[in-house]
């Protein structure tokens, strides 16, 4: 089951596309964080998404907020992957031990070896404030986040 509303969020730690660790807790008190776990790089649905996230990241940063997307894929992969799409936000592997941040939110799909597509908005304290987890097939819209930001 994935973490809820008014949940602390499990804290993590995580390299990044350039192999920097990223703890969700360094955000803590500094910024708002948008989580987003998606289930692979290079795939249609996640890079139409993670490409819409680069298209509009002023609307994050014009509202105090860092975009964290988690994926199960490398460190080398992700890195090819921002590289080719022009990500300038932190892509998370969630690769070894395989999935546990993404089970620790509750969207890693067993089955498929891989995250489902969560998305979580945490404030400022560690709290999630809003949440949508879709199924693989299914993108997010984008809007949501945005006004559910706008509600913090």
């Amino acid at each position: 089951m994935a973490i809820q509303v008014g949940d602390k969020a499990p804290d993590f730690e995580l390299k990044d596309n350039h192999g920097a660790t990223v703890k969700l807790s360094d955000f803590r008190g500094e910024k708002k964080v948008v989580l987003l776990f998606y289930p692979f790089a290079f795939t249609g649905v996640c890079t139409g998404e993670l490409c819409e996230l680069r298209d509009n990241l002023p609307k994050f940063a014009d509202r105090d907020t860092q975009v964290l997307a988690v994926s199960n894929d490398s460190i080398h992969t992700l890195r090819v992957f921002a590289e080719q799409e022009s990500l300038e936000y932190p892509l998370l592997s969630d690769f070894w031990p395989h999935g546990n941040v993404s089970r620790a939110y509750g969207v890693f799909d067993e089955d498929k070896g891989c995250a489902v597509r969560g998305t979580f908005i945490i404030d400022k304290e560690g709290v999630v404030r809003w949440t949508v987890v879709n199924g693989l097939p299914d993108a997010r819209d984008l809007d949501e986040y945005v006004k559910a930001l706008d509600t913090l």
